[in-house]
Parts: C-alpha cells; structure tokens; sequence
C-alpha cells in the first residue's frame, strides 16, 4: 500500500518538474511563436555547447505541447548535420514516446482516451494481437500521430523494451529524411536533398492508402458484427 502511494507521489513530482519545464521553454522561447526550422535552429543554437541536451529535452517533452516535430526535426538536421542530428532526435523521440508510454501506465484510462479520443480499444486490440509487429508498422508507416501510439501503447499490455525497441527501429527512416531536409535546406537543388523529399512523399502517399484499407476494413468487421 506504501509502496504504491509513495509511487503515485513520485510521478505526481515528476510530473510537476516537466511541465515547468515545458512552461520555462515555451516563456523563455519566441521561436514557438513562429514555428519555423529556421527560428528553431536559432534558439537552440544560442545555448552553445548545450544545444544537444536542450534539443533532446525539446523533443522529450513535445508529447506536452502542441508543438509540430517535424519542424523540430528539420531543425536538428539545420544544427547538427545529417548523422548527430537523425541520432540525437531518434534519442528524444524515444525519450518522449516513453514520457508519453508511462504517463498513459500511471495515470490510466480515463485521462489517455480524452488525449487519443477513444482509439483506446483500436490499440489494444492491435497490440494484442500483433504487440512488436503493430508498433513497428505504425511507427514506420505515419498512420496515427506519433505520440498518439505511445499514449496507446501504454494502456495495453505491451512490454516497454518491446515498445522501446520498435519505436526506435521504426523511426530512423522518417528520422532521417527529415535530418536530410534540414541539412539540405541549403542547397534545394542538391540529389539528396530531393531524394529526401521524393522518400517522404513516398511514405505520405503509402500512408493514405493504409489508412484508408485500415478504415474500410474496420467498417466490414463493425457490420458483420452487428449482423
């Protein structure tokens, strides 16, 4: 009983650490106001040798904010190159998925399905079946929002190395077509700039027809079972 309180206040603490965290970032920050790579790329700059660790915090905590990650991704190619900038947004994304996996494990149902308004079951039911698989395929495929699926996950049973490890594999690709993007921003003539865009309007397009198999699949099974 103990242990269990002393847990709940735990997280309750932890918790109240990150959202200030979040509020001193947004406050102190005019670059979410405009929302551009570029204005990332200049506010994360300023803190010199601590841009990494301000970055990977950033994109920790994005399952808090309404902020768009692509833009912060593109950023972290602008600032750190294709390589350091794909690895250290694959650390935050992970990061951030599991803030988001745990807050849905802590604090349950109730306050997860008004955040993924009511794919609660869709997921569980996913995860139950398929659990690795069906991390993989949506990570690696942009069907549902990114911390959509971690919000998800965290209410099945799905161990979390199994999703840690999915998460991590599934997204390089996206990763790093959006590092290549800011890396390239420069030069928008360049092969691997455009390769990079052709890539991502590749997975955009494949994305839509899943979506839409996966919709039309679920209308079936939803009037067979009531038949």
């Amino acid at each position: 009983m103990m242990h269990k309180i002393s847990k709940k206040y735990i997280s309750i603490v932890l918790m109240a650490i990150i959202i200030v965290l979040v509020m001193y970032l947004c406050k102190s920050s005019r670059a979410l106001e405009n929302c551009t790579p570029q204005s990332m790329k200049n506010y994360i700059s300023s803190f010199g040798m601590l841009a990494p660790i301000i970055y990977i915090i950033m994109f920790t905590i994005i399952p808090l904010t309404l902020f768009p990650d692509a833009v912060l991704a593109i950023a972290g190619g602008m600032i750190f190159g294709v390589g350091i900038g794909t690895l250290y947004t694959i650390i935050g994304a992970v990061c951030g998925g599991t803030l988001s996996f745990f807050i849905s494990r802590i604090f349950g149902r109730g306050l997860v399905e008004k955040l993924i308004k009511g794919k609660a079951e869709w997921f569980e039911d996913g995860i139950e079946k398929k659990g690795f698989l069906f991390i993989l395929i949506l990570r690696l495929v942009p069907l549902v929002p990114f911390d959509v699926i971690s919000y998800g996950a965290g209410l099945s049973k799905i161990k979390y190395k199994d999703f840690a490890l999915a998460t991590f594999v599934g997204i390089i690709p996206g990763v790093w077509v959006y590092a290549n993007l800011g890396d390239k921003s420069g030069n928008i003539f360049s092969l691997e700039f455009f390769g990079a865009v052709l890539i991502l309007v590749l997975l955009m397009i494949f994305s839509y027809f899943m979506k839409k198999k996966i919709s039309v699949k679920g209308l079936k099974n939803k009037v067979n079972g009531e038949n």
